[in-house]
């Protein structure tokens, strides 16, 4: 089953980093996050991704070319410019990068992959975001409800910390996980190939209209992932999933 990755985005509100590199680049420990995606559904055994380029994609197809050719230890022969690699470990995956074009929304991104998505059902998630989602679980539920589409709803932090008060006086500060509402939309869709007849054209965020129209019809369904998700939208987002790396207890990590 193919894996869709959106990676073509402008990253507007996180420019201190994008000034230079599409946000799917942004790193986290030393790997982009992109990478840290990929390896989560890489622990469930998929490893046939199709990504989605716009914004600086020449910046993500360097990337996997040194990544595949020359990480770690290598050795050169100056006179013929042979090399070999000795880079040990490296994650099996099949990788096709495709130039859906600069300023394209997410719904004709997903819409110019049609011919790359091996035409059943597949797997789509945004360059962005991490959680500790069981990918076996979400397809099974999928495949459980016989609809079109399938959504992972979270209930991701507070983006402001959450204030009780007596009156004037601060009783409790903390952030934590919205409850009652607030479900929202934690990507990691699986998908059959009769969505993209929802997707108009280039100019169509799947977001909006698409998802919309597949909900009206009764086509779109929910997994409810009550565990860690993070969105990397902006510098303290990158910050605090740059701090729980550091920590050694990124939820996300779940491959070893």
């Amino acid at each position: 089953m193919k894996v869709a990755i959106l990676a073509g985005g402008f990253g507007s509100r996180l420019a201190e980093e994008t000034e230079s590199r599409p946000k799917p680049m942004v790193e986290i420990g030393g790997m982009p996050i992109l990478w840290h995606i990929m390896s989560i559904y890489s622990k469930f055994n998929y490893n046939d991704f199709v990504v989605a380029l716009g914004y600086k994609g020449e910046y993500i197809k360097r990337w996997f070319r040194d990544y595949g050719s020359m990480g770690g230890d290598l050795s050169i022969n100056t006179a013929n410019g042979t090399y070999k690699s000795h880079a040990g470990i490296r994650p099996n995956w099949n990788v096709d990068l495709v130039e859906t074009g600069p300023t394209t929304l997410t719904g004709g991104r997903i819409m110019r992959l049609r011919d790359w998505l091996g035409g059943g059902t597949f797997m789509l998630t945004w360059g962005d975001g991490v959680a500790d989602v069981d990918i076996d679980k979400l397809l099974a539920f999928h495949r459980s409800h016989g609809k079109l589409a399938t959504m992972t709803a979270v209930r991701p932090p507070a983006r402001y910390g959450h204030i009780e008060m007596d009156g004037n006086q601060v009783k409790e500060f903390s952030e934590k996980p919205q409850i009652g509402e607030g479900w929202v939309n934690g990507a990691f869709f699986v998908l059959e190939p009769r969505v993209l007849d929802y997707i108009d054209g280039d100019g169509v965020m799947f977001e909006h209209a698409p998802m919309q129209r597949l909900a009206a019809d009764g086509e779109l369904m929910a997994y409810k992932h009550t565990s860690f998700w993070q969105c990397m939208d902006t510098l303290r987002e990158k910050q605090i999933l740059q701090d729980l790396w550091d920590s050694g207890q990124a939820p996300w990590k779940i491959w070893d």
